[in-house]
């Protein structure tokens, strides 16, 4: 049995990449840590807000790669000193990635109260129809 792809249907051009960005996607594994909310702040504009508790503004870092938003979280390992009779506040490190729309281009970013808030927005197209003229070859 064959796969179905994207190049299996004629009248579907230039989709590639968006068939390779799914797959990728899908591959990626997010485990479900850290938690996060996606939310639609305006007609154009979205947040997405990840629980990142106990992790500071240099554990932290938010790259855009090949159209995919990825947030890495690494705490250093200061444990000098301290003495542990329960450790249940995991400091594991962690990678969640969003991959972005063409046009979707990535705004501030806010650590506050333990939440980080990563700012998008999507552009306005100038016109949805398009008129191509005709000449004569």
């Amino acid at each position: 049995m064959s796969k179905l792809t994207l190049a299996s249907y004629p009248h579907m051009l230039g989709f590639e990449q968006l068939e390779r960005l799914l797959e990728r996607s899908a591959k990626s594994g997010n485990d479900g840590y850290p938690p996060y909310n996606i939310e639609q702040t305006s007609e154009h504009s979205y947040r997405i807000t990840l629980a990142v508790a106990g992790f500071g503004e240099d554990d932290l870092s938010i790259t855009v790669e090949d159209r995919q938003l990825v947030i890495r979280g690494r705490q250093s390992e200061d444990d000098d000193g301290r003495l542990f009779l329960h450790r249940g506040i995991a400091a594991r490190q962690f990678q969640r990635m969003f991959v972005l729309a063409d046009g979707v281009e990535v705004g501030e970013a806010v650590i506050e109260n333990g939440l980080l808030h990563v700012d998008l927005t999507r552009a306005r197209p100038d016109s949805v129809v398009q008129t191509i003229q005709i000449r004569k070859g």
